[in-house]
């Protein structure tokens, strides 16, 4: 029986060999993992990667962070874990149709957010203008899945996801096709959803974009996400590189300069931000000032030589926004006295 699981992985990897693109990064040619393990008798590498990534805790807290609205009103706004899962719908689509690998993909679009603080980017600000060593999001999911999981022994993931992960940025490059369609897909997921959000708050219409974006990539929302997956299909077909054509690239870049202009720095969707990055930096005084109030595993690893200042990121990154709302008040917040 042993013997008949083992071939369901082999026979999963023969077939990605006979049926994926000669740019694919099959899963029998990873270059491993940092702690050698035994194969799985069920799954290729990269979707036993995939797999770790979705049980993961850091990945649970992703639905408790902000995306773009800090503590909207209504149920139907964009968080973390929500734009996680459609970057991750992305890259399957764009991989599917290029014949890559779907695994792999979907693992790095999985784990590429993992390492965000609460408040979104206003969070990762904050932690990078107090921390010494700076704070970069695409660096703390890497640091996450490769230290902080699993009570300090990390995820052990293969070298191609952890790649992915980390060069998520579009300053960045992947080493992989796969870890490039993540990078592009992370980009398009946050204009369109931002976009679909500003338009249910009342920030922004359709019609506000400028006609020069809309006459390259539509008019809608819904057409601008399908033009910019069908323009990379289409660009990227029959080559290693993931990108799109000169055009549609200028368009988002344009769109997303409108973006910063009309919605990242608006005072209606961004008036709670001053608050929220004082509330980080205030945090981040405090535990620097009481190291012995960081949880268990930073405390081993500070017994182990790592500074406070890390692990003090480390655990405040990991908070949600509703969590990091509690600590604050637990510990600056005076309380009600009573006699019993």
């Amino acid at each position: 029986m042993l013997g008949c699981l083992m071939k369901i992985r082999e026979n999963l990897e023969k077939r990605e060999e006979e049926i994926l693109s000669p740019y694919a990064t099959l899963s029998s040619h990873s270059r491993g993992r940092d702690r050698i393990e035994e194969d799985c008798d069920l799954r290729p590498c990269f979707q036993r990667d995939r797999d770790r990534i979705l049980y993961a805790k850091s990945f649970r807290r992703l639905k408790d962070k902000t995306q773009v609205f800090l503590t909207p009103d209504g149920d139907h706004y964009r968080t973390r874990m929500t734009h996680t899962l459609e970057v991750s719908q992305n890259a399957r689509t764009i991989a599917r149709a290029l014949r890559l690998n779907e695994d792999l993909a979907e693992a790095i679009a999985l784990g590429h957010d993992l390492g965000h603080t609460p408040f979104g980017h206003a969070g990762e600000r904050a932690l990078n203008a107090v921390c010494p060593m700076g704070f970069k999001h695409n660096e703390q999911s890497l640091r996450i899945v490769e230290i902080l999981e699993k009570d300090g022994e990390g995820l052990n993931l293969t070298w191609e996801v952890r790649d992915g992960i980390l060069n998520h940025e579009l300053s960045l490059t992947p080493a992989t096709p796969e870890g490039q369609i993540v990078r592009l897909s992370d980009k398009i997921a946050y204009i369109h959803h931002d976009m679909d959000d500003a338009i249910r708050g009342g920030i922004l219409r359709e019609a506000d974009i400028p006609r020069e974006i809309a006459e390259v990539i539509g008019w809608t929302n819904g057409q601008w996400l399908d033009n910019f997956i069908h323009d990379i299909i289409v660009t990227s077909a029959d080559s290693a590189e993931i990108r799109m054509s000169d055009d549609v690239a200028q368009a988002m870049q344009d769109l997303r300069s409108f973006m910063f202009e009309a919605v990242y720095t608006n005072p209606i969707a961004k008036g709670e931000e001053g608050k929220a990055t004082q509330l980080v930096r205030t945090l981040y005084e405090y535990y620097c000032s009481h190291p012995e109030e960081l949880p268990r595993l930073q405390q081993r690893m500070m017994s182990d030589g790592e500074s406070v200042e890390r692990c003090v990121c480390d655990h405040i990154s990991s908070m949600t926004d509703r969590y990091a709302i509690a600590r604050y008040e637990e510990i600056h917040i005076p309380k009600s006295w009573s006699v019993y």
